[in-house]
């Protein structure tokens, strides 16, 4: 059985008049049919499952549809059409930078971001060291948080959230932050993850480190599945249609069988 099946998944958005008026004005704009409500959908009709110690990359325009993909399979937000099946329990770095203190110091930050994913104080305690040296914050650790820099602070988020084996691993551009250096060794952290059973999927701009790590791709444009299976070929297509030498239609008849 798949760790995670999702199953011809669709998320919509509903805006209008609803998020300016008040109840009153809500009732008697229903009443005079003077109520205006418009629908988008962010993502229709995905499908695509992960077995244990895959990979699936999740490659797309800005605006395709992926980060609400991730809250859907994360269990964050449930969908409007269809379902999601996971099997274990699922670790997700969506905002790296979102959830701390900034008027906490670094240490305090570790433990209170820790206790935020469900870690035990007595869990911490035995990881803070490994945890802080992995970011490359020991000499911050008793800075305010708030004067770190973004990239430090995504990296102490990174640390933290690694330290655990997952069953299902949710990664939003987070293997893109810090220098080249931390890049290569938050990747190899990810592979010894990945090594040990986890079932990941990965969104990332670079095409380099899907095609690097990825065992199959997932390509979404306008929240629409184009396509999921090979890595290879899925990055090269994709990769055309970025440099505007094939259109969606025809990536879609090379991908015809």
């Amino acid at each position: 059985m798949s760790i995670l099946e999702v199953n011809n998944v669709s998320i919509r958005y509903l805006t209008g008049d609803f998020k300016e008026i008040g109840l009153k004005e809500y009732v008697m704009r229903k009443l005079t049919r003077n109520y205006h409500v418009s629908e988008f959908w962010a993502d229709r009709h995905v499908s695509f499952t992960l077995e244990k110690g895959e990979m699936l990359g999740i490659i797309g325009s800005n605006g395709a549809g992926k980060s609400t993909l991730l809250k859907a399979v994360a269990g964050i937000m449930e969908p409007t059409e269809g379902w999601v099946t996971r099997q274990g329990n699922v670790a997700a770095l969506l905002e790296l930078a979102s959830g701390f203190d900034g008027d906490l110091t670094v240490r305090e930050n570790a433990y209170l971001r820790g206790a935020m994913l469900g870690y035990t104080r007595k869990f911490m305690d035995e990881t803070y060291d490994e945890i802080i040296a992995f970011a490359e914050l020991e000499r911050f650790q008793d800075r305010p948080f708030k004067q770190l820099s973004s990239g430090m602070k995504s990296r102490l988020a990174f640390a933290i959230a690694s330290m655990v084996q997952p069953d299902i691993l949710i990664l939003d551009e987070v293997l893109s932050v810090g220098d080249g250096a931390f890049k290569k060794k938050s990747e190899a952290k990810m592979k010894e993850i990945i090594a040990g059973g986890a079932a990941t999927i990965l969104v990332s701009h670079s095409l380099s480190q899907v095609e690097e790590l990825c065992t199959k791709v997932l390509w979404l444009e306008h929240g629409e599945q184009i396509a999921c299976g090979d890595t290879a070929i899925l990055c090269d297509l994709y990769q055309q249609y970025l440099d505007k030498t094939i259109t969606l239609d025809q990536a879609r008849e090379n991908l015809a069988p």
